[in-house]
């Protein structure tokens, strides 16, 4: 089933339904139009812990909308013998625990083949269900909190980091963002999906063991941007917008990837990178880049020279350099979930 791009705004929706679900349905007196409002304050970090989970923007704004409906379809049976948060992560879990049943791991294209060449053909692109992609921000980051908290929230919302999370089994990939990511307690875990105590550190035993063995897991974790970084992209988005290759040059790390979902050819190499751009890549030439935030990363979507949607870039930078350059494609919902025009200079979707 197609997945609309903006279901961000069902959520007004949602809340009114809610309300007018609580006032027919029967919250406590004095509670009424509350519901909606105190469900709705969850919903960011609801979707980064769904968006950890399936590692689909898309599919976690789903798993969002489907928590709301069966919270507020249930919320007269709340009896707050837990707090209203636990409630909701239990009925999130649970979500995406359904969705999880039957499907194959979302990856990135790094992680199906080793690095193509300069020469070898793009290829057809692969469905949509087989990447992991990339998501704003402000979609699941709280705009304000505890530094080390959003430093941790940052991390565990990066590309190389849900790679590592989608090797894990649904509910050791629970276990282990609740424990390591969310701060729940063991016995906290153990409630939420009706297990044992000793259940829950055997699963995060074994899930924290495959992440140790797992390269992306390993990666360097992201940090708020610094001065120099901040003056290394500004030289990335002149020298690409001008597509000036020896400024490139001293931009990219030796050893940086290019990756293109849909499409699984990537390349691994300053030098491979730079060829490709002059060669296939060369469509790119006059490209604008206007600045987003994906992934607790530095990102932008990027316009063709004729002012249409390309790609979204999300980019990795370590040592000085850009060591990941990862390009989604498919701008026709991700553009609208950005924020961003379908023509260069154009008015952002409503």
């Amino acid at each position: 089933m197609k997945r609309s791009a903006t279901s961000r705004s069902a959520a007004s929706d949602v809340a009114a339904e809610s309300a007018a679900a609580v006032v027919d349905g029967g919250a406590p007196d004095g509670a009424q139009g509350e519901p909606a409002d105190r469900l709705e304050a969850h919903r960011t970090e609801l979707t980064g812990y769904c968006y950890r989970m399936l590692g689909s923007a898309f599919e976690a704004e789903d798993a969002v909308q489907e928590t709301m409906v069966r919270a507020w379809r249930s919320y007269d049976r709340f009896e707050g013998r837990a707090s209203l948060r636990s409630w909701l992560y239990r009925i999130a879990t649970n979500v995406c625990l359904d969705q999880l049943k039957g499907s194959r791991r979302r990856a990135r294209p790094m992680d199906l083949a080793s690095p193509s060449s300069v020469d070898t053909p793009i290829g057809t692109g692969l469905p949509e269900t087989t990447w992991i992609g990339p998501v704003p921000d402000q979609r699941v980051l709280a705009s304000a909190g505890d530094p080390a908290e959003t430093a941790v929230a940052r991390e565990s919302v990066r590309l190389a980091f849900i790679s590592a999370l989608q090797r894990l089994a649904p509910r050791q990939r629970a276990v282990l963002i609740l424990r390591e990511v969310l701060s729940w307690s063991a016995s906290e875990v153990a409630e939420l999906l009706g297990s044992s105590v000793a259940s829950v550190n055997s699963a995060l035993q074994r899930a924290r063991a495959t992440l140790a063995a797992s390269a992306d897991a390993a990666e360097e974790p992201p940090r708020p941007l610094d001065d120099a970084q901040e003056a290394l992209l500004r030289r990335y988005v002149d020298a690409f917008e001008r597509f000036d290759m020896d400024a490139l040059t001293a931009l990219l790390h030796e050893d940086s990837t290019l990756s293109m979902p849909p499409y699984a050819l990537w390349l691994r190499g300053r030098d491979d990178i730079l060829k490709w751009l002059r060669g296939p890549g060369c469509g790119c030439a006059g490209s604008h880049l206007v600045p987003v935030a994906a992934n607790g990363r530095p990102a932008f979507g990027q316009y063709r020279a004729d002012g249409l949607p390309w790609a979204v870039q999300v980019l990795d930078l370590a040592d000085g350099r850009v060591t990941a350059l990862n390009s989604f494609l498919d701008t026709e919902r991700l553009f609208p979930l950005f924020g961003l025009p379908l023509r260069y200079g154009g008015s952002p979707p409503s």
